[in-house]
């Protein structure tokens, strides 16, 4: 028997599909572009637009980081 996403939606008031999305933005804000695209297996360009849009931006961190050193 599989279970699909949709039998869990009157259980809980968790919902799967949103569960996903907030855990896919989460990742796109923590991780890089090159290391998201590779591990969810979508192309850099997808990965670059998702941080964009979340305000992930990798630039920002990476200038922060030269300046602590």
């Amino acid at each position: 028997m599989k279970l699909m996403p949709e039998a869990f939606t009157g259980l809980t008031s968790i919902r799967p599909n949103q569960a996903r999305s907030t855990t896919l933005f989460q990742l796109a804000t923590e991780i890089s572009a090159a290391i998201l695209a590779r591990t969810l297996g979508i192309h850099t360009d997808v990965a670059v637009a998702w941080q964009r849009l979340f305000a992930g931006d990798w630039a920002t961190y990476a200038a922060e980081v030269s300046r602590r050193r």
